[in-house]
């Protein structure tokens, strides 16, 4: 009897594991089943971790200017141009220059009026261009920002406002006025700023360089080297002119 007892407890035993068996496998085949090769989120087919894509900045910038919302419409929205121009152009460095005794300088003041209308020249070449105007520094701040020149740029009903600014200077082995040749180099930054919109559609950076020697004509080694330098920044005018006048010829 014993043993009878015995054999009837090992296969109800038996009944039981099969049973637990059978519940496992019917619960995990109603579990959702993916295509094979599908990844499920943050984890690859092959089981590697990827990242979620980054498309707004994640920075608590609280000195930003621009809204994460309107940066994101900046971004995907589409621009262009208006077809006709009004230009209003500005010489960056002007108003700190003041009280610089360049402005008691002849040739300098003399100079700066032939950047402006070479300028001037080169945006007139493009039949875009309706009208030019130049906006005085009464307009302007004494420490402009992009929403005074905007601003003023308002007044004179220009479409987009040119924004300048020119450095030039000897070469250091040049600055001792030898006899031989002096040698200058100018860089000119400009970029062109839509007034409806503020955005920048344009903008670029020049350096050219210029040698020569002192002329009979001139009396001194000061006046050559105004000279040579302003020779190197009509350089970096005439490219920059070229450069906008393709600019305007695809946009």
């Amino acid at each position: 009897m014993n043993r009878i007892w015995h054999l009837q407890q090992t296969k109800t035993k038996h009944m039981k594991y099969t049973l637990l068996l059978m519940l496992i496998i019917a619960l995990s085949s109603c579990g959702v089943s993916r295509p094979v090769g599908q990844s499920v989120q943050g984890v690859s087919a092959q089981g590697y971790y990827q990242p979620e894509p980054i498309t707004k900045s994640l920075f608590d910038d609280k000195s930003s200017t621009i809204s994460e919302e309107n940066i994101q419409k900046i971004l995907d929205g589409k621009y262009a141009l208006p077809k006709n121009l009004r230009v209003s152009l500005v010489k960056l460095g002007s108003i700190q220059s003041r009280s610089n005794y360049y402005w008691n300088d002849e040739a300098y003041l003399k100079s700066q009026q032939q950047y402006l209308d070479l300028f001037t020249t080169k945006f007139k070449q493009s039949d875009r261009v309706q009208k030019i105007t130049i906006i005085p520094d009464l307009l302007i701040s004494d420490h402009p920002t992009f929403t005074s020149i905007r601003e003023a740029a308002v007044r004179t009903q220009s479409d987009i406002v040119v924004i300048y600014d020119i450095n030039s200077d000897l070469y250091s082995k040049y600055k001792l006025f030898a006899k031989s040749d002096i040698k200058a180099f100018a860089t000119t930054q400009l970029i062109i700023m839509d007034v409806r919109t503020g955005l920048i559609p344009f903008s670029t950076i020049v350096t050219k360089e210029y040698q020569s020697k002192r002329q009979k004509n001139e009396l001194n080694e000061n006046e050559a080297a105004n000279r040579i330098k302003k020779e190197a920044v009509l350089l970096t005018i005439q490219e920059i002119g070229e450069r906008i006048k393709q600019f305007l010829e695809k946009e």
